[in-house]
This record gives C-alpha cells, sequence and structure tokens, in this order.
C-alpha cells in the first residue's frame, strides 16, 4: 500500500498526487505539465506518463528551469520499465501503448539527468530488471532494452512477452490505495497469544503463519501452519499465500524484529492479526502441542517428483532436469503427484513455503532441497534443463 499520506502527516508534508487518481486522502492534485514551486527557482514539475496505471505521473525536479532530477515512480526503472498488466487484463495491452508513448516524452532531456524510480530490483511491479535503485538516463538509453525499442508494435510485444505472475493482492491495493491506508498514531505491537488460545483461534479459522528460518521451520512447526520466513519480501508471499479475511497467528523467534513483522502486514493491508505465539514453538511444545517437521535434504537425498516453485521464468532459465514447474503462488490450487516430493526453489525459503502448503493439504513425504538447482548441479556435475 502507499505510504505517502502516513509519511506526509508524520513529517507535515503535502501529499502530491494526480488529480485522476481521485484519492479520498488529503492531497494536492495535480494535472500534466503543472508546475509546483519549492523554493525561489526550484520546482517540481508534473508529467501525466500512463502506463504502469492509467493515470501515472513523474515528476521532473528544475532549478532554474534545468532538469535536476527525474522520479520515474512506476514507469522508467533500471534496466526494466513498469508492469501494464496490474490494472486488469483489458486494459493491459492499452497501457502498454501509453507506456511506449510516456517513455518518449523523456526525449528531450539530458544524459547526465539522474533517474529515481519508485521500485528496485525484485519489485513485482516491474518487467525483470537489475539491481541498483538509481539510474541515469543515459546509462537507462544505452543498456535498458526496452527503453531502447523505438518501434511501438516491437516494444508492446517485447514487454507483454516479459511479464511473469504477480501477487494476488495486488487486485485490492488500486482501491485500498484509493482510499487511503488507515492511520496509526505509532506502530501497533504484536499481541502475546497463549498456545491454549491460540489453538481456539485456529479452531476458528485462523492460519499461523511461521516467520522463523526455514532450518527452525524443518526441525519442528505447528502443523498446518505455513513457513514464510522474515525477509524483504515477507509481506508480498504472506499476501500472495494467506486470505486477507482470515485471521493470522504469527510464530517467531526471540530474536526476530515484531515491528518488521507488523510494519510488512500493514504495508499491504493485512490487518487482521491475532497476536504471536507467546514463548515460541517451544511453548507449544512445552503446553503438549504436537509437532511436524519438514526435512531439509542435500542433491544427493532427493526423492520422488522434484517440484519447482519458482517463477516460470526462473524455471525456464535452469530446473533440476524432471523437475515440475509449480509456481508457488499456484500451488495451494494445483495438482500434484502422489508420492515422495522434493521441493526447490533458489535458496530454499519458497519451498519450504510451498512445502508447507502442500502439509497443509494433507500431503505426505515432502522434504525440501537445501539450496537450489545449482547446488544439485554442483554436486551431480550434470548441467541444467534450459528451456528455450
Amino acid at each position: 500500500m502507499t505510504g505517502s499520506p502516513s509519511l506526509a502527516g508524520a513529517e507535515g508534508v503535502t501529499f502530491v498526487a494526480p488529480a485522476a487518481a481521485r484519492l479520498e486522502t488529503p492531497h494536492r492534485a495535480v494535472v500534466d505539465e503543472e508546475r509546483i514551486a519549492l523554493a525561489p527557482g526550484v520546482t517540481l514539475r508534473a508529467m501525466a506518463t500512463p502506463g504502469h496505471t492509467p493515470d501515472h505521473h513523474v515528476f521532473l525536479l528544475e532549478t532554474d528551469g534545468a532538469p535536476v532530477a527525474l522520479f520515474t515512480g512506476g514507469s522508467l526503472m533500471v534496466d526494466a520499465v513498469g508492469r501494464t498488466d496490474l490494472c486488469g487484463p483489458d486494459l493491459t495491452e492499452p497501457l502498454a501503448h501509453d507506456m511506449f508513448h510516456s517513455l518518449r516524452r523523456f526525449d528531450g532531456l539530458p544524459d547526465d539527468l539522474p533517474v529515481h524510480p519508485t521500485h528496485g530490483a525484485g519489485s513485482f511491479c516491474s518487467a525483470p530488471g537489475g539491481a541498483d535503485r538509481t539510474s541515469t538516463l543515459g546509462r537507462e538509453r544505452a543498456t535498458n532494452h526496452l527503453f531502447r525499442i523505438d518501434d511501438e508494435d516491437t516494444f508492446v510485444e517485447e514487454l507483454l512477452a516479459g511479464f511473469g505472475s504477480f501477487p494476488t493482492y495486488f487486485a485490492r491495493l488500486p482501491e485500498l490505495n484509493r482510499r487511503g491506508p488507515r492511520h496509526y498514531r505509532r506502530l501497533p505491537r504484536l499481541e502475546l497469544v497463549d498456545a491454549d488460545t491460540v489453538e481456539r483461534h485456529v479452531d476458528a479459522g485462523a492460519q499461523v503463519v511461521d516467520a522463523r528460518p526455514i532450518t527452525e521451520f524443518s526441525r519442528g512447526h505447528m502443523p498446518g501452519s505455513i513457513s514464510n520466513a522474515l525477509r524483504p519480501v515477507f509481506a508480498s508471499w504472506l499476501g500472495w499465500i494467506t486470505d486477507f479475511d482470515q485471521p493470522i497467528v504469527i510464530v517467531a523467534d526471540a530474536d526476530q524484529d515484531r515491528d518488521e513483522i507488523v510494519r510488512q502486514c500493514l504495508d499491504i493491508g493485512h490487518e487482521r492479526i491475532v497476536g504471536e505465539l507467546d514463548g515460541g514453538i517451544e511453548a507449544w511444545r512445552v503446553a503438549g502441542g504436537r509437532l511436524a517437521g519438514v526435512p531439509l535434504v542435500t542433491a544427493a537425498e532427493i526423492v520422488g517428483t522434484v517440484i519447482d516453485v519458482r517463477q516460470h521464468r526462473e524455471y525456464a532459465a535452469g530446473h533440476i532436469p524432471g523437475a515440475l514447474s509449480i509456481e508457488l503462488g499456484s500451488l495451494a490450487d494445483r495438482p500434484v503427484p502422489d508420492g515422495p516430493l522434493t521441493v526447490t526453489c533458489g535458496h530454499g525459503e519458497r519451498a519450504m513455503t510451498g512445502a508447507s502448503i502442500l502439509a497443509a493439504r494433507g500431503h505426505r513425504g515432502i522434504t525440501v532441497l537445501d539450496g537450489g538447482p545449482d547446488t544439485w548441479a554442483a554436486w551431480s556435475g550434470l548441467p541444467l534443463a534450459v528451456d528455450s
């Protein structure tokens, strides 16, 4: 969700947004080519750049009329451009055409102009791109494949071909952002919930989300809990694999950052947090609760069918021969073979999430590869399979 209204309120500054967005939160609405005076000789110029969304704008910082920095939002990114498929299938291709023309608006700006996108590497809001957070127009003109394409039909074809799947909760965000996030005076704290109360919540339909590292989850966890190790993409996977209408209970290690867990939940609008298991998994065990485990195995210990839960483009770039490609985001709804399964991803976190989803569905004989396809290739001495 957008953090702009909260930032504006906390810092006492003005939130500027496109008038066409029809936001309900306090803001200054701007239209294409409107300039905002920030200081003597310093202005912020709004430029309509539909593509990522129909009402998308970028902002050009100018000093005495000369461009100083370009804040590109979800349009031009580092070695990438923004996706145009997040507003629904009917708008995907028209917005791709809009994106082509929006990028052309930068043609008259200098090569040394700094570019500051909203999103960085790994964001589901962009087509695959680079690892840096900032760039210059000159660098993007030299290295950004999509930005360099000067034929509209070719641009649209290649942009659309590069899209992978994205979290299902994205469909909720436009309206949530239009209304604005709930305002918190301070970050809520995770309420401590004892084992008996957790069990009652689970019986009533709550989902347990285990944020511990996968090595800890592997050794012992609450049956039916979903592994989602705390890391920068915790929120993205939480929104993809849990129901926003379903209360969640957190299991965490003693040294994990509770504020970060809450912050990431609220970042995607997931507010139905019951609390965390008081005392962690050890308290559950002491209270007589059952523990389940999912073994982490080496490449030499792989058994049964290998399921690769990475996105399809990752799978196509190199996977264990014979592995089935079932993206993590769709795993809960896809049939899987009977018998032993070894789940893999790039490092293990997504694979453990997938294994926990399968275990919650009642599948038995599940293991997780400790590592990824490269681990298997190093052990076997064989090449990975590649899809053309």
